[in-house]
């Protein structure tokens, strides 16, 4: 109609960086993402409540955590496609690390719609940067298996690794991720340990893994922990290393044994991705 002016929405998606521990880490603009926000998404409805009334939020919360985001993902397509602007958050710290939400973001990208990362609070960065760990190359590697293969494959990693490596444990499992980590490791490696960060009894003990294992075991954590581990001084450098790779696999493949079998057993010796591995056997055996 001449004269008259019409406005259209564009819908968003924020991914809302939110308090570790302090609410007076709440950034601004994500406060202001969270005011303008039609629906909040969150782990925890009651907990983000809490979030929601400091910020001065007043929108309605959906739950969307690990147990249910699968079937949210279409609701919230179609919000989306109606003009709403969403907010996604997680109980405390960066959504999606270690937290619920990648199923979602995947779909809400290929779908065309835009994502708006609000960054913030994180419990893996606060515990590097205080660790005293190198921080310009790190790895973080979440939560660790709590037994098996993947137990196995991960601690050998952090073994091998020429980067400091930052993990996410329970308060229940600590100890036992030391010892594990000493022993693959060697008690002399440095490591420190974030607990409760941003909160009111935050510590951060550093020292060997043998050494902070012995404190843990004496005083038993509680509260959110982030690990920190220092890279393997003695570790060669990834150049050196995937030379020593082709050298083994060249001498496995000698003595007879399947690309499989080789590729699997220099994974194994020296902590490498085992399809890269694969790989450069496939390569090497067809020469």
């Amino acid at each position: 109609m001449p004269g008259r002016l019409l406005y259209f929405r564009v819908a968003k998606l924020f991914i809302v960086s939110t308090p570790i521990g302090n609410l007076a880490d709440l950034s601004p603009r994500a406060a202001e993402s969270l005011r303008t926000s039609d629906r909040i998404l969150a782990e925890d409805t009651r907990r983000t409540r809490v979030l929601a009334d400091h910020a001065g939020a007043r929108a309605p919360m959906v739950a969307l955590h690990a147990h249910n985001e699968a079937e949210r993902v279409e609701r919230v397509l179609a919000w989306l496609e109606a003009g709403e602007t969403l907010a996604l958050v997680c109980d405390a710290g960066t959504p999606l690390v270690s937290d619920p939400g990648g199923r979602l973001v995947d779909a809400v990208t290929s779908e065309g719609h835009e994502v708006v990362p609000i960054p913030g609070p994180s419990a893996v960065l606060a515990a590097l940067v205080a660790s005293g760990m190198p921080a310009d190359r790190f790895s973080f590697l979440g939560f660790p298996d709590r037994k098996g293969r993947g137990r196995t494959d991960l601690l050998a990693r952090v073994r091998a690794s020429t980067e400091t490596v930052v993990l996410f444990e329970s308060p229940r499992r600590l100890v036992r991720l030391l010892d594990d980590l000493a022993e693959v490791c060697g008690v002399e490696r440095r490591v420190a340990v974030a607990r409760e960060l941003t909160k009111l009894h935050e510590e951060i003990h550093r020292g060997t893994l043998d050494e902070v294992a012995g404190y843990y075991r004496e005083s038993p954590p509680r509260g959110e922990v982030t690990v920190v581990v220092a890279p393997d001084e003695a570790a060669p450098d990834d150049s050196k290393l995937w030379a020593r790779a082709r050298v083994l696999a060249g001498e496995l493949l000698e003595e007879g044994r399947k690309p499989s079998e080789v590729a699997k057993e220099v994974s194994r010796r020296l902590a490498l991705p085992k399809n890269t591995v694969y790989a450069i056997v496939q390569e090497i055996a067809h020469d």
